[in-house]
């Protein structure tokens, strides 16, 4: 816990209400919650509510458990009045105080939204700042209505660079977070087929992103991958929304920012690189071309804020895979011999341009003689009408990348199975119990198995079910990755 605090309560009563401070008794806050499950000491709790949950049932919990204090539309009896703030609307007061965050701070801010990896080269722009300067990010995927403010809110006044992540699944929702980030950088990673199913069109999802553009701070710049098709269009939105430094990232040598040598190894990417002029040679403690598309975008943004390129490289080098975005397990299956399997755990979401990258990088690893590489794949949701024709075209990327076997589950992965050619083998389960249990007997030493799909499929199940076949009862995290 911070010594400052992150908030006092006259703060909040100041920015959540009208109502003029009387009460003597105050008190600090030194982190915001809106879940009273992971509450820690010094929290401010927001006693949010929904269709079919009340946080007003667990504001008690929140204060047993250590909270400072409640954000609440009804006042608890039976918690002391002098730790309640009363609001008329519990999720408006929380986007206030997200409000009232950024406008304390007059600090670099950069966004990053995109079809794929938008949490990754968050992450990585978090770690490479964080050497530099003190950095605040949104946690894991905190990218919509709810993550944005929460977020925001969280930001110590005394941050020196902020990174927030931005999602959205329907027109107008990007719109309304950018503007309470107001970033100095925005960065669209990639535009493909992903919550299609709130879309008529990849085009349309290109336009819902290029929203991003309305809340960039003036003299601000977009970040743009030059190799996706919809480049040229998103350039043109940012022009069109006044934006005046328009940045391109990619292999292709027009680019800004552009890839001068690659060399992908089997538990990291080495990399030349041209950041806007400056030639820079990089590691990449990850795994795949994905990953250095990816950190063109980082360094660009991070040279355009004037943080230290040089500490940024040797903190690439050093990242490590995030749960459920490709962090690697060796699970022990004999441990008389010390035979183990590779298991990569891809489990967190999927779309068909993620999934693409997944495969891809699982088809760069080595394999020892008689060993092979194993697909175990969920359905990939919210794709729409089109969800049958996106598993089908799976087969290609599992040809090009040596898978040798799929196992699958979820209604749409059947028609993937009933695609594959006869040379790859594939197998169909009704649910992941029955897929795990033909799977434990099908494994053998130096076998590289990948797990993939979206959140729906709970595909992390499957994950912490093979984890357990480790014969010493314990998991080892590989070295490398």
């Amino acid at each position: 816990m911070s010594l400052l605090p992150l908030w006092t309560s006259k703060e909040l009563r100041a920015v959540m209400t009208d109502i003029p401070v009387t009460l003597d008794v105050h008190w600090n806050c030194y982190g915001v919650s809106i879940d009273s499950r992971t509450i820690e000491k010094g929290d401010v709790f927001f006693a949010l509510s929904g269709d079919n949950f009340d946080g007003h049932e667990y504001a008690l919990c929140a204060i047993d458990k250590g909270a400072a204090g409640i954000i609440a539309s009804k006042i608890q009896d039976n918690i002391d009045a002098s730790k309640q703030i009363k609001v008329p609307d519990v999720k408006e007061a929380l986007i206030k105080l997200g409000l009232a965050a950024r406008n304390r701070v007059d600090i670099p801010i950069i966004a990053i939204t995109g079809s794929v990896g938008k949490t990754g080269t968050k992450e990585a722009l978090k770690s490479c700042l964080e050497r530099h300067k003190k950095t605040h990010a949104s946690v894991l995927s905190y990218n919509n209505d709810l993550g944005v403010p929460l977020s925001l809110a969280r930001m110590p006044s005394d941050a020196e660079y902020g990174v927030f992540e931005l999602g959205m699944n329907h027109a107008g929702e990007l719109r309304e977070l950018v503007k309470m980030v107001r970033p100095h950088v925005a960065i669209i990673t990639v535009v493909a087929a992903a919550h299609s199913e709130f879309f008529n069109s990849v085009e349309e999802i290109a336009e819902a992103k290029a929203e991003i553009f309305e809340g960039l701070e003036e003299g601000g710049a977009a970040f743009l991958n030059y190799d996706n098709e919809y480049f040229d269009y998103l350039a043109d939105k940012a022009r069109a929304a006044g934006v005046e430094n328009i940045i391109s990232f990619g292999q292709n040598k027009s680019a800004d920012i552009h890839i001068l040598r690659e060399f992908i190894h089997e538990t990291c990417s080495c990399v030349s690189a041209d950041i806007m002029g400056k030639v820079m040679t990089y590691k990449i403690g990850m795994l795949g071309h994905h990953w250095v598309m990816n950190s063109l975008a980082v360094l660009g943004a991070i040279d355009f804020v004037n943080a230290d390129l040089g500490l940024a490289g040797l903190e690439l080098a050093e990242m490590m895979p995030l749960k459920g975005r490709g962090r690697r397990h060796h699970v022990m299956i004999d441990a008389g011999i010390d035979a183990s399997f590779l298991l990569i755990d891809e489990s967190y979401n999927a779309n068909p341009a993620s999934m693409e990258a997944a495969l891809k990088a699982l088809g760069q690893i080595k394999l020892s003689k008689w060993a092979q590489r194993i697909a175990i794949l969920g359905d990939m949701g919210e794709l729409g009408e089109e969800s049958e024709k996106f598993h089908r075209d799976i087969v290609k990327t599992l040809e090009i990348s040596g898978v040798s076997c799929v196992y699958a589950v979820g209604h749409y992965m059947k028609f993937l199975i009933e695609a594959l050619p006869s040379r790859i083998k594939g197998k169909y389960f009704e649910d992941i119990d029955k897929l795990i249990s033909s799977l434990k007997y099908e494994i053998n030493a130096g076998d590289v198995l990948m797990v993939k799909g979206s959140n729906a499929s709970g595909m992390n199940k499957a994950v912490k079910k093979i984890l357990e076949f480790d014969q010493n009862m314990q998991v080892k995290n590989s070295d490398c990755a």
